[in-house]
């Protein structure tokens, strides 16, 4: 049997040779959802205890623990020597106690990070739990609970790739994030409707530790914006606001759904990112390279990682739909520099691939493969009959306003003067290579609620 310790990124291994007045506290730690699946390979053995807090704690964690000394002050549990006052702290705490103590308040909203997520997210993480006790008292979690909030941030330009202070306002009164260009500006460069709105920490694309990239949706495409800010708290504050507001937007729309239903909603981590080759509709034109995502059945390309829209967007369906993966490709195909092709068949077309790797095809396939293996939701039909990909060309998109971010059909929007967005489908001239659709929860709205629609 492996045991897992309360807070921490590692399972504890099945034997292990440890002080006997510390045995019985240790094995007597219960799972934790930041725990990864057991590894029998696993080399990092959680082996720490905070002696100040009374908790256990794996060496990924110690780390972090070691940045709030005068909180937490780390001892190893075989290699260092231990007073009898350290365990019987140990005894009196222990992690189920200190989990009922410092986690007595978390916002279903707020984010609690896995093993897998950034460095900031954990290290805020503890930090709110054992430095600020933000989950202790309420009032503590205003900055990211309070319905609004102001500040600057700094943003990538999207042209010049420069990052300039920028005002930003997130107000769920206006159900909206705005930004300014100018301080003293009236109107805001851009409004992002919280219903469209998500948020991920991008460090390592970004180029900077506490980097976030928000999306939303602009007249009916996906936009990218790339923001930071030099106090790793403002920053998570700013996430775990975006998360609340997302949160009793949802509470409005779905009021018959539970917690546990909404909160994976409030944002997501893409599934995959990387680059690949890809070639036109003909399979005549030379491959290009390109930085992909993929967001569900939903699957972009852009030129740089950092452009703010998408040059375009490809529908992943299911195998009952006959949307199929195959490694390789066409034994025509030409003008592909990389080697590990990879070919996606819909009913429509086949899209045509290539990877550096063969460790990269075999990501993307298998990415590719756990959307295709998942049969369709009935709203994703909806989304699959409006998504249209045709490369380089404008034209006439008829879009049903019902058909929301998620891919739920949803109420129609409600004006600003209070009055009902049409009936009629919307005809709107826009490049359909950047016409977005999202088709991430399974929720959908209760008859007779009146939520905002795209």
């Amino acid at each position: 049997m492996t045991l897992y310790l309360p807070f921490c990124s590692f399972p504890l291994p099945p034997y292990r040779s440890i002080p006997p007045a510390l045995s019985p506290l240790l094995h007597s730690a219960s799972p934790s959802p930041l725990s990864p699946p057991a590894s029998p390979s696993l080399s990092s053995e959680p082996d720490w205890a905070s002696v100040t807090l009374g908790v256990f704690v794996c060496q990924g964690c110690s780390l972090l623990h070691r940045g709030i000394p005068h909180i937490s002050r780390v001892k190893s549990v075989q290699q260092e020597s231990w007073e009898a006052s350290e365990v019987e702290l140990m005894a009196a705490m222990g992690n189920e106690a200190a989990k009922a103590k410092y986690e007595q308040k978390v916002p279903a909203f707020y984010y609690r990070p896995k093993h897998t997520d950034c460095k900031l997210l954990r290290e805020q993480w503890i930090r709110a739990r054992y430095e600020r006790n933000e989950f202790e008292f309420i009032e503590k979690q205003e900055p990211y609970s309070a319905g609004y909030r102001e500040g600057f941030l700094w943003k990538r330009g999207r042209d010049n790739g420069q990052f300039l202070s920028r005002k930003f306002i997130l107000s769920e009164r206006e159900g909206a994030l705005k930004y300014f260009s100018k301080q003293e500006a009236r109107d805001p460069k851009a409004v992002m409707k919280i219903e469209t709105l998500n948020a991920t920490f991008q460090p390592a694309k970004i180029g900077n530790p506490y980097g976030l990239q928000i999306t939303y949706l602009r007249d009916n495409s996906t936009r990218n914006i790339f923001v930071y800010h030099s106090d790793s708290k403002e920053m998570v504050d700013w996430f775990n606001a975006i998360r609340a507001a997302r949160f009793h937007y949802l509470q409005v729309a779905f009021p018959g759904a539970s917690d546990e239903e909404l909160v994976p909603k409030l944002t997501r981590s893409f599934m995959k990112e990387g680059f690949m080759e890809k070639t036109g509709p003909k399979h005549t034109e030379g491959f290009k390279k390109r930085w992909f995502t993929m967001d569900d059945r939903r699957l972009m390309y852009f030129k740089d990682p950092l452009d703010a829209y998408a040059r375009g967007e490809v529908f992943i369906g299911s195998k009952e739909n006959s949307y199929t993966v195959l490694p390789g490709l066409p034994p025509s195909t030409q003008g592909y520099h990389w080697n590990h092709g990879i070919t996606i068949v819909t009913p429509d077309r086949k899209f045509l691939f290539a990877c550096e790797t063969e460790a990269e095809q075999k990501d993307w396939i298998t990415a590719f493969q756990r959307v295709i293996n998942r049969p369709m939701r009935p709203q994703e039909y909806a989304v699959e009959a409006h998504f249209k990909h045709k490369p380089e060309q404008t034209g006439f998109l008829y879009r049903d306003p019902r058909i929301s971010l998620w891919g739920s059909s949803v109420p129609l929007q409600r004006e600003q003067d209070g009055r009902h967005g049409r009936n009629a489908s919307e005809r709107r001239e826009v490049s359909i290579e950047n016409t977005f659709f999202s088709t991430s929860p399974d929720l959908m709205p209760k008859p007779g609620v009146r939520g905002q629609g795209v």
